[in-house]
């Protein structure tokens, strides 16, 4: 029975109850391997061996559905809005990830089935892209599709990660957005693009910026350089280098990033602060420090930084 399972999963570790039919495994026998814990349906009539599904974080079951959504379509689909943005290993902060995103091919009607979403809005052959052996949405196209079911700081962290990967420019968005018909939901899609800035390199910079915009705050400069002579030392994730102010934010990730062989965590947080101590004494300005627990209060947030670029206090 192992091998008749290995067979259907193939590389791609799902496999379809028509599949199974074909090779003389039944519904009852579906049932019971799904009792015993050995399948695990992904959705109806697709099935991956359970230790694989939970194995998967919640963006790697989302691709999963993906693709068998895709193989069981009546039609040709591509992966769009959140599905693409995934499939291309874009964050996709704050997104819901219940629905799985079509783009049907074919001309018909949209229409939503438990857990899917099949799109109809008319697209060219520019729009479409292989990614990881699939058919999506191309960045472009995802980043347009995005702006329509989500808010405008979440469509921005996927379009800024577009941007930085050079995946797509300000260009293509812009002429894309041109040719595109309206869409119910592109209200804010020309102020998502105008805010779109691909040097910030990470969710927690793109979510600074977008707040210090609703603060109504000055735009800071993203990954300012700290030169010396034609040789740049070091480069600040956002400045007021009319202000004398710089931000570095301090993502869960970045210490344990930093680390080099033979280091520990303490060393990486020393050496920061030695970093943080030199710019400081080239230029003579002063550091604000920003965590993800900063970024849940955001009127303290914005009130902090306010006061730092108006001369106050930049501690928290």
């Amino acid at each position: 029975m192992d091998d008749l399972i290995d067979e259907l999963l193939g590389d791609d570790l799902f496999f379809l109850r028509r599949d199974a039919l074909a090779c003389g495994l039944g519904d009852k026998a579906l049932a019971r391997l799904r009792r015993e814990g050995v399948l695990h349906r992904v959705r109806h009539g697709a099935y991956t061996r359970r230790s694989h599904w939970r194995s998967l974080d919640q963006a790697g079951r989302h691709l999963l559905r993906a693709r068998c959504s895709v193989r069981a379509a009546c039609s040709d689909v591509a992966l769009s809005h959140t599905s693409a943005a995934l499939a291309m290993g874009c964050p996709v902060w704050g997104i819901a990830l219940d629905d799985v995103h079509l783009l049907r091919l074919d001309g018909r009607g949209g229409r939503r089935e438990a857990g899917v979403c099949q799109h109809h809005h008319s697209y060219v052959q520019e729009d479409l892209v292989m990614s990881g052996g699939i058919l999506v949405t191309s960045p472009a196209r995802t980043c347009l599709d995005l702006t329509t079911i989500t808010g405008v700081e979440r469509a921005l962290v996927v379009v800024d990660h577009l941007l930085h990967r050079g995946e797509v420019s300000k260009e293509d968005l812009l002429r894309r957005r041109r040719d595109m018909p309206y869409r119910p939901g592109s209200l804010t899609t020309g102020l998502t693009l105008s805010l779109a800035d691909g040097r910030s390199e990470s969710v927690g910079e793109t979510r600074l910026r977008y707040l210090l915009w609703r603060g109504g705050l000055p735009s800071p400069v993203p990954q300012f350089p700290v030169t010396t002579g034609d040789r740049v030392l070091y480069r600040l994730d956002l400045a007021w280098p009319e202000l004398g102010v710089w931000l570095e934010f301090d993502g869960r990730d970045k210490y344990v990033s930093y680390l080099r062989p033979g280091e520990s965590v303490v060393d990486v947080v020393l050496r920061e602060k030695r970093r943080e101590e030199d710019i400081a004494r080239r230029t003579g300005w002063r550091c604000i420090r920003v965590t993800w627990r900063d970024l849940a209060d955001p009127g303290r947030l914005v009130a902090r930084i306010a006061a730092a670029l108006a001369g106050g206090p930049v501690a928290a």
